[in-house]
């Protein structure tokens, strides 16, 4: 426990040595939220309307939230497997004690960790300049049942970001494109992370709640938001469990078998 505790402390620091890239993804983020928040804030000028079963409180507030929720799931240090990868540098690690996955992991949490202290920073911030309605969730079990949505989101984009990353076992330069449509294409637009999914079509929604993606961002807000009845939280726990153990059989197959044809040329 201790070894992964000092790289949790190290790679909380290293995530300084890039302040660029950091504040450029922060800066980015928080446009984006301005960007949303006015398109809403505009439908939503008169407070008693309903949209969507949206009232103006509740649709600021999944503005507001994404910020957070995005904070916690999206931010990852796993998208520099590929790059180990490619250039044999598992080696490293093939040789110590520690395990590859709690590793990455464990390094994913300390990306989390400061992108969730800015995120809160960034939403006080916001909150005083915007002066927003938000809806503020009193009940202690949707409390819980929000937390662990979240929890289980985690795991989901752990394990469908190493799993996309394990692509360089076979083809060297093959992850880019594919973790790009994974971050970038399906975790914003699928996920709900510039609209509720739930204002397109029932065909549509019905065939996105099979995949993984809305249980990273959507649904764990719309259980916060309390939109959800009881059995609607249960079922959406089962599948995103059902994801989350799924892409982690899939991972670890695809780690094994990739550690079977890996080759580290000059290590």
């Amino acid at each position: 426990m201790r070894k992964y505790l000092s790289v949790f402390r190290i790679s909380f620091a290293q995530e300084f040595a890039y302040k660029i890239n950091f504040i450029l993804w922060r800066v980015r983020n928080v446009l984006q939220i301005f960007l949303v928040f006015y398109l809403w804030d505009t439908v939503f000028q008169d407070p008693e309307r309903v949209v969507f079963g949206y009232d103006r409180a509740k649709i600021l507030t999944y503005v507001f939230a994404i910020l957070v929720v995005k904070a916690l799931v999206l931010s990852a240090r796993a998208v520099d497997v590929p790059g180990e990868i490619s250039r044999g540098e598992v080696s490293n690690y093939l040789l110590k004690p520690i395990g590859y996955f709690k590793y990455w992991l464990t390094r994913d949490l300390s990306s989390k960790a400061l992108n969730l202290s800015f995120a809160v920073f960034e939403f006080l911030l916001l909150y005083i300049l915007l002066r927003p309605p938000i809806f503020v969730q009193t009940n202690p079990i949707l409390i819980v049942a929000f937390i662990i949505s979240i929890l289980l989101a985690l795991l989901i984009f752990f394990t469908l970001l190493f799993t996309t990353g394990l692509v360089p076992f076979w083809v060297p330069e093959g992850a880019w494109g594919l973790q790009f449509m994974v971050i970038f294409v399906a975790t914003e637009f699928l996920a709900g992370g510039l609209f509720p999914l739930d204002i397109l079509p029932e065909s549509i929604q019905r065939v996105l709640f099979y995949t993984p993606f809305p249980y990273l961002i959507f649904f764990p807000i719309q259980v916060y938001l309390g939109k959800l009845s009881s059995p609607e939280i249960l079922r959406g726990m089962v599948v995103a469990l059902f994801w989350a153990t799924f892409l982690y059989l899939l991972m670890r197959n695809l780690w094994q078998r990739g550690l079977r044809v890996y080759q580290s040329q000059g290590r």
